[in-house]
């Protein structure tokens, strides 16, 4: 699956076995994307509707398209080996349940460095999100990527819908931008982005995803999208600072949750931003 560091189809199962209990919580009873690499990384694709050959264990719910029509997403209860023997890597779930896919319980703003941005300014990007929103009476969450980048998560309780949560997160990325130009952009475009952080809030869109705590990434460093407490960034050197060998010693010996207070958190509402 990782043929430059050896990393085997069993290894990657063997890894999923072992983080489940950490996993599922991020991966049960939502909507699905995967992604899957039958020939190992290199040559990946995206999944998101559901095929009776990913295992009697993944599930499906008809959800409405933009077109108006309904097709089969898919979604699982403990199925993620099997989906791993259809060698999947990488699980993005969306940001709300099958039992109300209407209507989010939790954001991400994805800070995307554009080239010549270091880690310890990406670091400080998260912060700023984190006091931003905790200015307005919300906590968030620290998560490596797993790839480049860090990714805030902000948990709510369920009440916005899509259209509602993305203008929120369109309005706080914005009003980072015009306060500090010369070190965020807000919008996709690659030209605009070297030098700066693209603060990604497009994952918060109805069918959109973000990649789930604890899931492999398919990329070169066989990174992890670890979910950090806050205290723990600063020790970090990089979006991938937890490869599959790292992340199997990290759930082996971890103790404590790192996301202390999400059961608190998840009761949040999403406020209104101060004209």
């Amino acid at each position: 699956m990782y043929p430059e560091l050896g990393i085997t189809k069993q290894q990657v199962a063997a890894y999923y076995r072992a983080v489940a209990s950490k996993l599922l919580p991020e991966l049960v009873d939502r909507p699905l994307s995967v992604v899957r690499c039958p020939d190992g990384i290199g040559k990946c694709f995206f999944q998101k509707h559901h095929a009776a050959k990913l295992g009697a264990s993944v599930r499906a719910i008809p959800i409405r398209e933009k077109d108006g029509g309904e097709e089969d997403y898919l979604y699982v209860d403990e199925g993620v080996l099997n989906l791993v023997q259809m060698n999947v890597l990488e699980l993005h779930p969306w940001g709300a349940r099958i039992d109300d896919v209407e209507r989010p319980d939790r954001l991400v703003f994805d800070l995307d460095p554009g080239e010549g941005v270091d880690w310890k300014t990406i670091i400080a990007a998260g912060r700023e999100i984190r006091a931003r929103l905790a200015s307005l009476g919300m906590e968030s969450f620290a998560r490596l990527s797993g790839g480049k980048g860090l990714h805030v998560v902000l948990p709510i309780r369920p009440g916005p819908d899509w259209a509602e949560a993305k203008a929120f997160c369109e309005r706080f990325a914005d009003r980072m931008v015009e306060q500090a130009p010369e070190r965020y952009v807000a919008t996709a475009s690659k030209a605009k982005r070297e030098g700066v952080i693209f603060i990604d809030w497009l994952r918060n869109s109805r069918g959109a995803t973000s990649v789930a705590s604890w899931s492999l990434r398919a990329r070169p460093e066989a990174g992890v999208a670890m979910p950090l407490a806050w205290s723990e960034l600063g020790r970090t050197l990089s979006g991938h600072d937890y490869p599959l060998p790292r992340a199997l010693r990290r759930a082996a010996s971890q103790r404590g949750d790192p996301w202390m207070g999400w059961t608190k958190a998840v009761r949040q509402k999403l406020v209104a931003l101060p004209a």
